[in-house]
């Protein structure tokens, strides 16, 4: 049965696809219902699963691999040889992605509530996202990987371009035509690593990339390397995203519903950070280490680049659009260091900045209900209507400004130990972008709360409550429980973190 745990969890969106398609679609409080149980599953399973880890389980026992597909009948080379198996499996890094998954899907479901129409497409789109999110973090070879990375493109195109806000279309097409060039050009690293090896499954490539020795098919030659290396940093720099390439994710930050959001910034965008760290360090760790001083300087970049433009918004969607910008930078400059404490810094800030993200997003959509509006300008002066909507929105702004205690400081402090150690002139640009950060979210947020409001709109006088409150309080306590007990993450993610670093050298 163990064998099957990552299958049933990955898959068991499928049962709330199966009761939204035989259920009425004008029921619409029975509709949401489902939509929202149909997360629950997998939430069930993935803390489980993270359970039976830390009860001393082996999760190597939970890994699956059965026959799938064969090209040719090349036995000289090995039986498995241009196979390519239903493999899936868990480490460390994949069991915390799969939590925060199933975690983000269940909060952003109970935000769907304030959908307005054609809640049943909603929810079919939702849960089928959900299961391709899901298989990303489990699939164990290249073929699986992309399969599931693909899966998570169609339902985003409608969800954004369907239930999105003013300019939802051209949100939605550029979503889908920058995602779609990143997919192409990760399509072809993969069919490449497989034309020249007989294999796509991760671990196997890792030995023949890191281990010196030639592939059984064809050598790959150091050019090639860089080549594919380069080919995987656009590929998923586009998805983190990397400047210039994130033009496209601010478009979806601030056209798409609330509740997508919540799942684009807190999960989709992890794919690309996930990536870098399982392929491109695992893979190509000779290459990663040969690029490391660029890679920290593009994470500068994305630091100072996105906390500038943050600090000049009016709306309140763009500032946190331009936030998630530079705070994926955090994740770059982390992995550059290639030490220990940045590597693990970038990964905490991968779960960090899903949460907090996760939970600004959802405060927005509580906003805009009530306002129909994400306007600084029109928002002002919320501290005396609404105090605690007020108050939590204030707890997401620390959270996101790294103060101590939440999430948010473990990680940049981390992410900037490493960095400070290799790189200490990279470091002291981007410790600006920590300053600017301050200044940027408490501007917004004190502009929100105690600004005067003169634009003639005033929001709802009616405060945050009911099931409202049910996701702000799990996304605050899992914000709070690793900002003051680290090892809640740092446990599983130290196997991951030795073999990554055994692979680079360090």
């Amino acid at each position: 049965m163990s064998v099957l745990l990552l299958t049933i969890l990955i898959f068991s969106p499928l049962l709330g696809i199966v009761l939204l398609l035989l259920w009425p679609a004008d029921e619409e409080r029975m509709i949401k219902s489902i939509g929202i149980f149909g997360t629950i599953p997998a939430l069930v399973l993935a803390c489980y699963l993270y359970l039976q880890y830390r009860w001393g389980t082996d999760l190597s026992s939970f890994s699956i691999n059965t026959d799938w597909l064969k090209f040719g009948n090349l036995k000289q080379y090995g039986p498995d040889f241009f196979a390519v198996h239903y493999e899936l499996g868990a480490d460390g890094l994949s069991l915390v992605m799969l939590l925060l998954t199933a975690v983000l899907c269940t909060m952003g479901a109970m935000a769907s509530l304030s959908i307005k129409s054609e809640w049943k497409g909603y929810f079919l789109l939702f849960l089928l996202l959900e299961i391709g999110m899901l298989g990303v973090f489990a699939a164990q070879n290249l073929i699986l990987f992309f399969i599931f990375f693909e899966i998570t493109l169609i339902p985003m195109f409608f969800l954004i371009g369907k239930w999105g806000f003013l300019h939802k279309e051209k949100a939605a097409y550029s979503f889908l035509i920058y995602n779609g060039i990143g997919s192409a050009i990760l399509l072809i690293v993969i069919m490449i690593l497989f034309a020249k090896t007989g294999t796509t499954n991760i671990e196997y490539l890792k030995s023949v990339m890191t281990a010196g020795s030639k592939a059984p098919y064809m050598p790959i030659s150091q050019a090639l390397k860089n080549g594919l290396f380069f080919a995987l940093l656009v590929a998923f720099g586009i998805k983190l995203p990397i400047f210039p390439l994130h033009g496209w994710m601010v478009k979806v930050h601030v056209q798409a519903p609330p509740s997508i959001v919540m799942l684009h910034a807190g999960v989709l965008l992890k794919i690309g950070a996930y990536g870098l760290i399982r392929f491109g360090m695992g893979i190509f760790p000779e290459q990663f280490e040969k690029w490391a001083y660029l890679i920290g300087i593009l994470g500068v970049i994305n630091i100072l680049y996105g906390a500038f433009l943050a600090l000049i918004q009016s709306d309140f969607k763009k500032v946190l659009a331009y936030s998630s910008v530079s705070h994926m930078g955090i994740v770059l400059i982390g992995l550059a260091a290639l030490n220990e404490a940045g590597i693990q810094g970038a990964i905490f800030q991968v779960v960090s900045h899903g949460l907090i993200a996760a939970l600004l997003f959802f405060l927005v959509g509580v906003m805009h209900m009530r306002s129909s509006s994400q306007s600084l300008i029109e928002l002002s002066g919320l501290g005396k209507k609404m105090p605690r909507i007020s108050g939590l929105l204030l707890a997401g702004g620390m959270a996101s400004l790294g103060l101590p205690g939440m999430s948010g400081f473990i990680s940049e402090f981390m992410a900037f130990l490493g960095i400070f150690k290799v790189y200490p002139v990279l470091a002291s640009a981007g410790a600006l972008g920590i300053i600017l950060t301050a200044v940027y979210i408490l501007r917004a947020v004190l502009h929100i709360t105690f600004g005067k409001n003169e634009s003639g709109i005033l929001p709802s006088s009616e405060d945050i409550k009911g099931i409202e409150l049910t996701p702000i309080i799990i996304l605050l306590g899992l914000i709070v429980l690793i900002g003051v007990y680290p090892a809640v993450l740092s446990g599983p993610l130290q196997t991951a973190l030795d073999t990554i670093l055994l692979g680079i050298g360090s």
